[in-house]
């Protein structure tokens, strides 16, 4: 099933609310972030043998590259905010 199919009123509601480029934005971003909460959970089960109190290294690679990526939505959301020059 498509994204578009299983999100569908989550993407209407913010396409309504804030255009389509940003109303998809804003969904990927609370899936992005849905995403980086759950991996949070499983980092505090999957502790590094060699950092104790830190998770597991391909724990905290997945973790930076959806914070990365989060970063990248809301510079592309606050770039669509600006007004369009000619």
């Amino acid at each position: 099933m498509s994204v578009y199919d299983e999100r569908r009123e989550e993407l209407e509601r913010y396409e309504f609310m804030f255009g389509v480029p940003r109303g998809r934005l804003a969904v990927a971003l609370d899936m992005l972030t849905d995403a980086l909460v759950l991996v949070g959970q499983h980092g505090v089960y999957c502790q590094s043998a060699r950092q104790p109190g830190k998770p597991a290294m391909d724990i905290q690679i997945i973790s930076k590259a959806l914070s990365d990526a989060k970063e990248l939505v809301i510079g592309a959301m606050d770039e669509l905010k600006r007004p369009q020059k000619d």
